[in-house]
């Protein structure tokens, strides 16, 4: 798309949103709202959050219209991984270093993720103890299609929304993405085309410290994942994209068939690459 650009950082990752026309002040303060008013209710790095709270104090708190979906989604992919996907996984980050003050470096012995029940009532959550949620696994994505939401009530018909390689497209012409290969920014092994849809990827380099530490946990054991180091999903959310990039870390993509539409690739450390048929682009070999 040729157009207008704005870049900005925010809830620790760079931004950008390209519309064919430059946007208003009155769209990008709402823009900035949303993305506020999301960080002060998820983000784990900051002490005022909801989720902060929680982690303090455990209860019941009521959330955004928007968390039921996001809890929905974290319910099934807990179901499909058999517990190595859940929002539960916040002190076992925190605990390898990946926490508030970016220590990176781990303070002990892996610490594997509370089965601590979620009770819940649509977007009214319970914890029995205190949990620290982490929505990583699926929350940028969702951030992103608020964004792009906010973009269309402000009559922007056109438009990608970029956070950090995590984006949504709308518009009449598809936008092709390379896909990185992991641990090397120069190369891509392969493109998608993407129009009028999310595409969403996570890799173990992206936030990768220490010996062999990285953001990618399997929450049954709190240790990093090992086997497939990359994964790329295209789905009509870019939440649903967010969440099943993840989920392909530790499920059989045949396991995450039905969840929603979508097309995938997934990376191993060995090199082997599956993809979905019907993926929109290719994988080179």
């Amino acid at each position: 798309m040729h157009g207008a650009e704005v870049a900005f950082e925010a809830i620790g990752t760079a931004w950008r949103i390209t519309t064919a026309t430059p946007l208003p002040d009155a769209t990008l303060d709402r823009v900035h709202a949303t993305i506020a008013a999301y960080d002060r209710v998820w983000s784990r790095f900051r002490d005022d959050s909801v989720v902060r709270e929680l982690a303090r104090t455990g209860g019941t708190c009521t959330l955004p219209d928007h968390g039921g979906a996001l809890l929905d989604l974290y319910d099934v992919l807990d179901e499909r991984t058999h517990g190595a996907v859940t929002p539960l996984v916040g002190a076992s980050l925190e605990r390898l270093g990946y926490d508030a003050g970016y220590h990176l470096r781990a303070s002990g012995p892996a610490l594997p993720a509370p089965r601590t029940p979620v009770l819940r009532d649509g977007a009214t959550i319970t914890l029995a103890a205190p949990a620290l949620l982490d929505v990583g696994a699926a929350g940028k994505g969702q951030l992103v299609d608020l964004v792009a939401a906010e973009l269309r009530a402000c009559g922007v018909g056109e438009y990608v929304v970029d956070a950090g390689g995590d984006l949504v497209h709308r518009g009449p012409d598809a936008l092709r993405v390379g896909l990185q290969a992991p641990g090397d920014p120069t190369h891509v092994l392969g493109v998608v085309d993407v129009r009028d849809r999310a595409l969403c990827g996570s890799a173990v380099d992206r936030r990768a410290w220490g010996d062999g530490l990285h953001h990618v946990v399997d929450a049954r054991t709190g240790t990093p994942t090992r086997d497939v180091v990359a994964t790329w999903v295209v789905a009509d959310r870019a939440m649903d994209a967010d969440g099943l990039a993840t989920a392909l870390f530790f499920a059989d993509p045949d396991l995450l068939q039905d969840v929603v539409e979508h097309t995938y690739v997934r990376v191993h450390a060995d090199g082997r690459a599956r993809f979905a048929l019907d993926l929109p682009g290719e994988v080179f070999s």
